[in-house]
């Protein structure tokens, strides 16, 4: 089958689109024929070598942890779901890839819900997994205020809607020209660098209870200032996390937290009464991964990028 894959650490050159044996659904596991399947910051960084040290990886490597596409096989011990159905969801996680492919064995799925497209839903189950994670670890509630820095990208965008969904306020700082984006989505937008906690104080005259910083962009100082308290902050972007007492979430790895794989169920339903939506910023053809990861590098897609097959 094709597949996304890099032989050796460094830049989008160094990815190809290879033929490799085809996976198989194991017990409890599902095989999708993929239609639509994400691109991430970490696909670009564990292409990169940037996670080398905390994530090495026996190359070659097929790239890309969610998916959507049509069951072609199920594995023992799975109930519910026969081949012909219409999924979406994520793969083993802790292996940090095999979705950019043809054929994608899933760990998590749920059904696609009619009201996301093939890229919407191809785009969309690692992020909830992300946004439900860190919400869950922020105890994000009725009644509190959630600021996201980066709230216009994959995570963001996500983080925002499902936030709501729970009763919270969300402000979102992103650039200028993605306030009303962000605003469509439900946060009140501001925009990021200096001088962020005089305009969060003026959108929030009783303080935020809690931050998400989907960015990784260096504002970790900043944004502890604006939360009162580093215990309040969750980074899932920046490495520099423990430099600052900030907890860096990840769902694999050492010190990872727990995978919050019930949220795709919640997004799911969400998505059913048009109270969630997958923003998507562009979807490239597999062969065309180099743009797609050039465009993740710029750190200013609006919402998710997705590979089509």
């Amino acid at each position: 089958m094709r597949a996304l894959t890099f032989a050796e650490y460094g830049p989008t050159s160094v990815l190809e689109v290879a033929d490799v044996p085809e996976p198989h659904a194991g017990p409890g596991r599902i095989r999708v024929a993929v239609r639509a399947s994400g691109v991430t910051p970490a696909d670009c960084s564990l292409r990169s070598g940037r996670l080398r040290d905390v994530a090495p990886l026996p190359l070659p490597h097929v790239l890309g942890v969610d998916a959507a596409g049509v069951v072609d096989e199920v594995g023992a011990g799975v109930t519910g779901i026969r081949p012909g159905d219409a999924v979406f969801g994520v793969v083993d996680i802790a292996e940090l890839g095999g979705a950019n492919a043809e054929y994608a064995v899933l760990a998590a799925w749920e059904p696609k819900p009619d009201a996301l497209s093939w890229e919407q839903a191809g785009g969309a189950a690692a992020n909830v997994e992300t946004a439900t994670r860190v919400l869950d670890r922020l105890k994000v509630g009725p009644g509190m205020t959630l600021l996201i820095e980066g709230a216009a990208g994959g995570v963001g965008t996500v983080a925002i809607q499902l936030a709501v969904a729970r009763g919270a306020t969300v402000i979102g700082t992103a650039g200028a020209r993605n306030h009303e984006f962000v605003a469509e989505l439900g946060a009140t937008p501001t925009t990021y660098g200096a001088g962020l906690g005089e305009r969060v104080t003026a959108l929030a005259p009783d303080g935020v209870d809690v931050v998400l910083d989907c960015a990784g962009s260096g504002s970790l100082p900043d944004l502890v200032e604006v939360a009162g308290s580093p215990d309040r902050v969750v980074t899932v972007a920046d490495l520099n996390a423990a430099k600052y007492g900030v907890h860096m979430s990840r769902s694999a790895g050492p010190g990872a937290d727990p995978q919050a794989l019930e949220g795709l169920a919640a997004a799911s339903a969400l998505a059913q009464q048009g109270r969630f939506t997958v923003p998507v910023a562009a979807a490239f053809t597999i062969e065309n991964a180099a743009a797609a990861h050039q465009l993740s590098e710029t750190g200013h897609a609006r919402g998710k990028i997705v590979l089509t097959l």
